[in-house]
């Protein structure tokens, strides 16, 4: 289990753009579950959609790619630093199943495929009250920074 201090210290992301609250299991290597509580509060209901607040796709995958990321440093026993960054480098197969509104809680579910030369391959899919929000294969890279 990581609580958000350990996230803030394991993501260079910061408000707005954190969206892993909570890791609530993680298997070395292998699988991370964590969640994003959704609030009204969020700056992105603003204007998507003023009438019917819909959480847009774009943010469901980059938060399954934070919680890729949690699991890409801990499989590599590393903290991320200043002199690298990681990075989303592909997504194939993304599925959108249902839409996330205000008040949901999506559970991020990201099994890690391979990884070689810092580049990373994961099953990932997004659930709320156990029903499928989005799924896809991500592809992520570490690299320093010039």
């Amino acid at each position: 289990m990581m609580d958000i201090y350990k996230i803030l210290k394991q993501l260079p992301h910061r408000y707005p753009f954190l969206l892993v609250d909570r890791v609530l299991a993680l298997d070395k290597g292998k699988s991370i579950r964590a969640l994003k509580n959704v609030t009204i509060n969020e700056p992105f209901f603003q204007g998507h959609f003023p009438h019917r607040p819909v959480m847009p796709g774009v943010l469901m995958l980059e938060a399954l790619a934070q919680a890729a990321a949690l699991l890409a440093f801990d499989a590599i026993d590393t903290t991320p630093n200043e002199d690298s960054v990681y990075y989303f480098a592909g997504m194939d197969g993304v599925r959108f199943k249902r839409p996330v509104e205000p008040g949901d809680q999506l559970i991020l579910e990201v099994e890690l495929v391979r990884m070689k030369a810092g580049v990373f391959k994961f099953k990932a899919r997004a659930l709320v009250d156990d029903e499928l929000a989005v799924e896809a294969e991500l592809t992520c890279a570490v690299r320093k920074i010039a």
